[in-house]
């Protein structure tokens, strides 16, 4: 089988997706996959999907998450530009996204970012991420870096655990109205509000989820709660992503998510890693269960995710992400073995 180099048209297309034409370009990069994803095929196949078939998107089969631990996810042949890895405690459990085009990603994470919160060279962007800077390899330190090359302010960087310069350059942001994002992960966010209590009017808080092990789990509302006490804020936005995903969904309050027009939500059942759930936009409801997620921008590897999150999908395709699944390991990874 010929194997193209890229797919440029298509590249093009999946950024000016729209809820018209989304169902389209999702069929026509199954197609794509399916071809030129081994690994894709092979689940395909064992499940006995016909390619044929494939003309909506509920008739897709998401590939179950663990995969990425297992097999290397690749859309045509190509040696990765970069290889995004999750934290774990044991690399060899790791997933692993092998990465063709790292521009692809570019393009996603700052058309993005630039949709819901304006370009970031106006903006000081503050990462506050240690465990993840510790590495080499996370595809969120790469985005936060990058949002901070393209920010014209000099205080923009990583400021890993010093806490008491962090402090200072909010402070300073403040006093001059400076719009400023502190994106932080979870432990270290509540870390800092506890040492630091302040009044922030023109700093959005951000947190990324994860605890590490650092402290006890919490949920998102108690998270938030801690944070707005602490740092006198109205809201404490989110972003959701993983190191599976070229693309991410915001929430600027309350956990609910937003995704960029390039991505997608669905709900299936938690027993039933093949039923996707519909009664939603029929009756206009909130529905719960485990989610599935379509990333178009995930061109070269694989676009349809069956992830270990449970969630609560609203009519109008906003999410909530309410924890994980109990068995992470989703029924039908028995099939890995391919």
């Amino acid at each position: 089988m010929k194997q193209p180099v890229k797919n440029t048209d298509l590249e093009k297309r999946i950024f000016a997706a729209s809820s018209v034409n989304f169902t389209e370009l999702a069929v026509e990069l199954f197609h794509f996959q399916y071809r030129y994803n081994e690994v894709y095929r092979n689940y395909c196949n064992t499940i006995n999907i016909l390619p044929d078939t494939i003309d909506t998107i509920r008739k897709i089969p998401f590939l179950p998450i663990q995969f990425f631990k297992s097999h290397e996810i690749k859309t045509t042949f190509f040696e990765p530009a970069v290889i995004f890895e999750s934290s774990g405690t044991t690399s060899a459990f790791n997933s692993r996204h092998f990465v063709k085009d790292i521009a692809v990603y570019r393009k996603s994470f700052t058309a993005c970012f630039e949709k819901f919160y304006g370009q970031a060279k106006n903006k000081c962007i503050l990462g506050l991420l240690p465990s993840y800077v510790e590495r080499n390899n996370s595809s969120l330190v790469f985005m936060v870096e990058e949002l901070i090359k393209q920010s014209d302010n000099n205080l923009s960087g990583f400021y890993l655990s010093d806490y008491d310069k962090l402090l200072r350059t909010i402070l300073h942001n403040e006093i001059l109205k400076q719009p400023t994002v502190l994106i932080g992960v979870t432990y270290a966010l509540l870390d800092f509000a506890e040492k630091h209590s302040m009044q922030l009017r023109n700093t959005i808080i951000m947190e990324t989820g994860g605890m590490k092990g650092r402290r006890e789990e919490m949920t998102r509302q108690q998270v938030h709660i801690q944070l707005q006490n602490n740092l006198s804020a109205s809201l404490i936005h989110s972003e959701y992503g993983m190191t599976e995903l070229l693309s991410q969904a915001y929430s600027k309050g309350d956990g609910i998510f937003h995704c960029p027009p390039w991505m997608k939500v669905l709900i299936r059942e938690e027993d039933d890693p093949f039923a996707i759930k519909t009664a939603h936009i029929l009756q206009k409801k909130p529905m719960t269960g485990a989610i599935n997620i379509i990333d178009l921008a995930n061109i070269y590897s694989c676009s349809f995710i069956a992830t270990a999150d449970v969630g609560r999908l609203y009519s109008n395709e906003s999410f909530e992400v309410l924890g994980r699944m109990d068995n992470s390991d989703i029924r039908g990874c028995s099939l890995m073995a391919l």
